[in-house]
């Protein structure tokens, strides 16, 4: 297996340009700009979104809940390959069309957000590629990024993220309340 610290990932610039590329774990240590993206897996009849557990030996924000699939955009990839190649890792789903929602740049420190352990002095700062896709699974998690996941409806997907002490990853919050903002 390989060492995701390791990894080549593109490196961005604050106004959202690659500039280059740099191994992961460079990336979180020196809070260098980066490009991700994030899918939100919503049933086909629209109405539950899957929420899962990142697993606990992931090298940023382990153990927290999130709602979207995703990860860092490796070096040469594209925002829209990242996504359809993220949402088949981590939860299964192929096939499906996606849709982009938003891109957000998003920083750490700028937002007073903590992203633990791994991340340099000022957190992680992405381009935040945001999608969404439908479909009703059978959702099948890759247990080196989940640990656990299930189906929730909506309006208590939106009450628990108004609670602060739900462990839910910082930017992914942000990214959801601004989705469910245009609900």
């Amino acid at each position: 297996m390989t060492d995701p610290a390791r990894e080549r990932i593109a490196l961005y610039d604050a106004d959202g340009r690659v500039v280059g590329e740099a191994d992961r774990g460079e990336v979180y240590a020196r809070s260098l700009w980066h490009g991700t993206s994030a899918t939100l897996l919503r049933s086909t009849d629209g109405a539950r979104v899957y929420v899962h557990r990142r697993s606990d030996d992931k090298l940023v924000m382990a153990g927290l809940y999130d709602c979207w699939a995703g990860g860092v955009i490796d070096a040469g990839e594209s925002p829209d390959d990242a996504a359809a190649r993220e949402l088949a890792e981590e939860l299964g789903i192929t096939g499906v069309a996606l849709e982009h929602l938003f891109t957000r740049a998003w920083d750490a420190s700028a937002e007073g957000a903590d992203t633990g352990p791994g991340t340099g002095p000022y957190g992680l700062r992405a381009h935040v590629f945001a999608y969404q896709a439908f479909s009703d699974g059978p959702v099948v998690h890759q247990p080196s990024e989940i640990a656990e996941g299930g189906w929730m409806e909506i309006d208590e997907l939106r009450r628990r993220l108004d609670d602060p002490s739900w462990p839910f990853v910082p930017d992914g919050r942000a990214a959801a309340r601004r989705w469910l903002s245009s609900l």
